[in-house]
């Protein structure tokens, strides 16, 4: 936990708990996002509505475009290895963070009805990052196609 600077804005010291907190969740899906080279709307709209409901509906629209936007500089700056290397190390010591990662993520691919092959590698380089065994993955991949598809049929 960092001490915010007494000078920092409410808004600025939100803004950083909302990071600790959801920041490493929000890279995760958004390295899945940009996988194949193609951000959609169904895929921001995946991300925004897991973001609304991990946090209960705290977090504003403005702070998640932050945290976009900041993952997509990140990317930019640093490259897709490194920034999928800093997620895990933040990630893979926490299992229950672990695994929503991965299921987020999978959210995100099965979005557009289409996994791509990059996004198919991200799932797996991120599951082995991780330490997501392989029958646990496919257990939370089947979870996954599950729930959308109950929300499909009930749409």
């Amino acid at each position: 936990m960092v001490a915010a600077d007494p000078s920092m804005s409410a808004d600025a010291v939100e803004l950083m708990g909302i990071l600790a907190e959801y920041g490493p969740l929000c890279e995760a899906m958004y390295l899945m996002m940009s996988a194949d080279g193609k951000i959609g709307n169904e895929e921001r709209e995946v991300l925004k509505g897991a973001l609304r409901n991990l946090s209960g509906d705290t977090i504003r629209t403005a702070h998640m475009e932050s945290m976009l936007d900041a993952a997509g500089k990140n990317v930019a700056d640093q490259g897709r290895p490194a920034r999928m290397q800093d997620v895990v190390a933040r990630l893979r010591d926490d299992r229950p963070r672990a695994e929503v990662a991965f299921v987020l993520a999978a959210a995100i691919a099965f979005a557009d009805n289409a996994i791509a092959d990059e996004e198919n590698e991200t799932l797996n380089d991120l599951a082995e990052g991780l330490g997501i065994e392989e029958g646990r993955a496919n257990e939370l991949l089947d979870e996954v196609q599950s729930d959308l598809g109950q929300r499909q049929e009930q749409a």
